[in-house]
C-alpha cells in the first residue's frame, strides 16, 4: 500500500473532517488492538439512561487525535517549537491514551482484573505496539509517562485541561444530549501557550475555563453519576464479582474464551504478560453482553436474577442522600431478602449495599490550571476568576447510596 493511501480521512458528526496526519498513525489505527475500541462503549451503561449514548471509545480517541492536531498548530503559530518527532509522538499519545480501557469502561477495573487501573494496561499496550513498529513509540511512552523533560507535552494529554477531557465533555454531550456538558473546544485550544515549559491558558480565555469546568460538574451529576447509569455499572460490577467467585470454586461458566480465563485466573499488574495481553485485547463489550445473556439461566440464584436485571433493565433501586448511611440501617432489609428468597443474609450483600460517589470539578492539589495574565505572570485559574462559584467547584462534594430490591420498598 502506497503512503499517499493512508493519509485517510474520518468524517466525525462534531468536528467533521478528522484527517490522519501520516502512515504511522494510520497503521496504529488499523493495529486490531485499537479496532477493538469500536466494541467498548465510551460511556459504559449510561445508554440505560441516554438512548443514544451508543459512541465507543474509538469516536473518542480520533476526537483527541484531532484536537491535538489543532494545540500543536495553535503552539506552533504562537511561536513554541515543537520538533516533527516531539508532534508525532503527541499524536501517538493521545490516540493510544484509551487503549487499556476494558469492556464497559470501568467495571472490568473492580472485578475481573485486581485493582489494574486501565491506564496502567494502556501503557503495557503501547510497549508491546512498540516492539512490533521497532520502536517508533519510544518518545510517545516517555511523554505518556511523565518522563520527558518538557512537561506541557504531559499537560497536553493528562491534567484537568487535557485533550482528553475536551474531547469526552463535547462527545459525550452530544451523545447523551445532556447539553450543559458542551464545551467550546474551539476557543479553549486557540487561547493555549506555554510559559516556562507549563501549559497555560492565555487570560482572555478565562470564561471559557469557568465554562470548562462548570460542565463538567453538570455531566457528572447528570450523566457519567446519573444514578441509574451508578446503580447499572454496580450490578454489573457484582455480577463479574459473583462469576469469578464462582469460576475459582471450578464451576464452568458460558462466555467466551478471553472472558473465562479472566474468570478462572487472578489476574494483577505483575502477571501481565504478553499472552494475559493478548486475551485482554480480544475482550469487549459484545463478551459481556452474550455472556449476560447465557448467565440469565444459570441455576445460581445470585448470578442468574443481576444478570436478568441489566438485559431487561430492571435494576435495583438507588437512594442518593447527603448522610451517611450506617451499616446496621441495612441488616432488617438483608434479612427479610434473604428470608423472601431463601439465600444466607451474606448473599444478599449481592442484592442490598451502600457506598459514595465525589464530584470535584477542580482538584486544588493536582497540577493547576495555569492563567497568563497580560504583565506575563501567571496564577492558578482560582486565584484569576472573579467567579465565587469556581472555588466551591473545587470542593469535593460527595453523596451516599443505599441499593436495594425494588419489591423491598
Amino acid at each position: 500500500m502506497t503512503q499517499i493511501n493512508k493519509l485517510k480521512i474520518f468524517n466525525d458528526p462534531i468536528y467533521g473532517f478528522i484527517s490522519i496526519p501520516n502512515a504511522l498513525i494510520y497503521d496504529l489505527i488499523q493495529h486490531p488492538y485499537f479496532q477493538r475500541l469500536r466494541r467498548i462503549s465510551q460511556m459504559g451503561l449510561s445508554y440505560l439512561v441516554y438512548p443514544g449514548a451508543n459512541h465507543t471509545r474509538f469516536h473518542h480517541a480520533l476526537g483527541c487525535l484531532h484536537l491535538m492536531q489543532k494545540a500543536v498548530d495553535v503552539l506552533r503559530f504562537k511561536g513554541v517549537s515543537i520538533s516533527e518527532e516531539e508532534e508525532n509522538a503527541l499524536y501517538i499519545a493521545i490516540l493510544l491514551h484509551d487503549i487499556g480501557h476494558g469492556p464497559f469502561s470501568h467495571a472490568m477495573e473492580k472485578s475481573i482484573v485486581e485493582d489494574v487501573h486501565h491506564e496502567e494496561i494502556s501503557l503495557l499496550f503501547m510497549k508491546q505496539l512498540n516492539v512490533e513498529f521497532k520502536g517508533k513509540l519510544s518518545l510517545a511512552i516517555k511523554i505518556f509517562e511523565g518522563d520527558y523533560h518538557r512537561k506541557f507535552m504531559l499537560q497536553l494529554i493528562s491534567s484537568q485541561l487535557d485533550m482528553d477531557r475536551m474531547d469526552y465533555l463535547k462527545r459525550d454531550s452530544f451523545y447523551s444530549g445532556v447539553a450543559e456538558g458542551n464545551v467550546n473546544s474551539e476557543r479553549l485550544i486557540q487561547m493555549m501557550n506555554v510559559e516556562d515549559d507549563f501549559l497555560v491558558i492565555e487570560e482572555k480565555g478565562i470564561y471559557s475555563v469557568e465554562k470548562f469546568l462548570m460542565s463538567r460538574r453538570l455531566m457528572y451529576w447528570q450523566a457519567y453519576l446519573h444514578k441509574t447509569s451508578l446503580v447499572g455499572e454496580l450490578i454489573l460490577t457484582k455480577i463479574l464479582k459473583r462469576a469469578k467467585e464462582l469460576a475459582l470454586k471450578g464451576m464452568v461458566l458460558p462466555c467466551s474464551e478471553p472472558l473465562q480465563f479472566f474468570m478462572q485466573n487472578k489476574i494483577s499488574l505483575e502477571s501481565f504478560n504478553t499472552i494475559t495481553l493478548d486475551l485482554f485485547s480480544q475482550l469487549d463489550d459484545f463478551d459481556i453482553i452474550s455472556a449476560l445473556k447465557a448467565w440469565q439461566r444459570q441455576d445460581d440464584f445470585i448470578l442468574s436474577t443481576l444478570s436478568k436485571m441489566i438485559i431487561n433493565r430492571d435494576l435495583l433501586k438507588i437512594k442518593l442522600t447527603s448522610e451517611k448511611v450506617a451499616i446496621e440501617d441495612l441488616t432488617p432489609l438483608k434479612e427479610r431478602f434473604a428470608l423472601e428468597n431463601n439465600i444466607s443474609v451474606a448473599d444478599a450483600n449481592y442484592f442490598i449495599f451502600k457506598g459514595k460517589i465525589k464530584n470535584q470539578a477542580y482538584d486544588k492539589e493536582a497540577e493547576p490550571i495555569r492563567i497568563l495574565k497580560k504583565d506575563r505572570t501567571v496564577e492558578d485559574v482560582i486565584e484569576s476568576s472573579d467567579q465565587l462559584n469556581l472555588k466551591s467547584l473545587s470542593k469535593s462534594v460527595t453523596k451516599y447510596y443505599i441499593c436495594f430490591p425494588k419489591q423491598l420498598v
